[in-house]
């Protein structure tokens, strides 16, 4: 059970509009899952493939993902 407000980095990987169900992959490889509530700009939709910030919380059963804010992605 995570409970720091810890920054955490990755990208979409899944994301299903009708359900507002998704799955973050942060730089560690580890795949958080989130709703489309916990997108912090309130649209409730996101690209797979977009590149984010986020922490990670403790609901219901299970770590998710919450404050997802997309981030500006350069690639060196």
């Amino acid at each position: 059970m995570t409970q720091n407000q810890e920054q955490h980095v990755g990208h979409v990987v899944a994301f299903d509009f009708h359900a507002g169900l998704g799955e973050i992959r942060d730089e560690q490889g580890r795949v958080w899952p989130f709703h489309c509530v916990s997108l912090s700009d309130g649209s409730r939709s996101i690209d797979i493939g977009t590149h984010v910030k986020f922490i990670v919380r403790f609901h219901v059963q299970r770590d998710e993902a919450f404050d997802i804010t997309p981030t500006i992605h350069s690639n060196p």
